[in-house]
């Protein structure tokens, strides 16, 4: 089949690679815009973009596709369209351009998870399993029919960025094995529960803030939630305070949530919670570089009694 994929970040990257090598033939890569980057906000393109062009494909680029791109992706006439984590919602008008339609890879069990952030909700929620569906687009979130579902266990200590890694993976090799199975009439699309579907938001830097009022448990989970981006953040003496890793312990004192009872390079950093306690065990001083608790404390002025806020 003929291909026009559509994506933007490294999560998109490996489906485009497992296309590339495949059967099939990407004609064009469809990405957002360069974005400025950096305090000079320097033009940087999209991985996919990088990717893109060092294997010599065409790259389009669209503000708004659903106004700028219809034409020319009819021009194109792709025998299907594949999005993955594009970041922009396409029209029925688009839909409606390829034969096979559109085929989309979403880091989620669907239709659990329906929206921009389900592979780091599955980390916060504590989810013991998640997955990666093949779905074709229809108008509306992530609401289309499933072609294809692959199963994988989440990690006692994984974080959102190493389930990143591990679903673009599975996603790009049941991408392709679906495709294979379409182009032979081999797929049996099944309609999604809607009445189970739930729905996760993008997730921005000030959603990193912690709270020490929920149980360690979740605690646990939100920070890995967070890690890498936008990272798990807490105050200090009124300065940031980012919160990488931590585990939860057994601990016993009396304190309010938040308040440090421990702050010893041996035994640890441990904060007292809603229910239970956690010892931090990485983070980063704001203005500093990310080191462990251990360090942290060897050269730190924290004391047992502070209270993170």
């Amino acid at each position: 089949m003929k291909i026009v994929f559509l994506g933007t970040p490294d999560f998109a990257v490996k489906s485009l690679q497992a296309l590339i090598g495949s059967l099939h033939e990407v004609i064009a890569v469809v990405t957002q815009p360069d974005k400025p980057v950096g305090r000079k906000g320097v033009p940087t393109p999209s991985p996919v973009k990088v990717f893109a062009l060092e294997k010599g494909i065409k790259v389009l680029q669209f503000d708004k596709i659903r106004v700028q791109g219809v034409e020319e992706l009819k021009k194109l006439a792709p025998d299907a369209m594949v999005t993955c984590a594009f970041g922009q919602i396409l029209s029925q008008e688009i839909i409606d351009i390829a034969p096979y339609g559109i085929i989309n890879v979403h880091g989620s069990l669907l239709p659990k998870y329906r929206g921009a952030a389900p592979i780091q909700y599955a980390v916060i929620n504590g989810d013991k399993e998640t997955g990666v569906t093949i779905m074709k687009t229809e108008a509306g979130i992530d609401s289309g029919d499933i072609l294809a579902v692959k199963r994988t266990a989440v990690g006692e200590n994984e974080t959102a960025g190493e389930l990143f890694d591990r679903l673009s993976e599975l996603g790009a090799e049941i991408l392709v094995e679906t495709l294979d199975r379409l182009e032979k009439g081999l797929v049996t699309p099944v309609k999604q529960d809607a009445t189970k579907a739930t729905y996760v938001k993008m997730i921005k830097k000030q959603d990193a803030k912690l709270d020490f009022t929920l149980s360690a448990k979740k605690i646990k989970c939100f920070v890995l939630g967070m890690n890498p981006w936008p990272v798990a953040f807490t105050g200090l003496n009124g300065k940031m305070l980012k919160i990488f890793k931590c585990d939860v312990v057994d601990y016993k004192a009396e304190g309010v949530c938040g308040q440090v009872v421990c702050a010893q390079p041996i035994k640890g950093l441990i904060v007292k919670c809603g229910d239970g306690y956690v010892n931090i065990t990485e983070l980063q001083a704001e203005g500093g570089k990310r080191m462990s608790a251990h360090d942290f404390l060897l050269g730190r002025k924290v004391k047992e009694g502070d209270v993170l806020q």
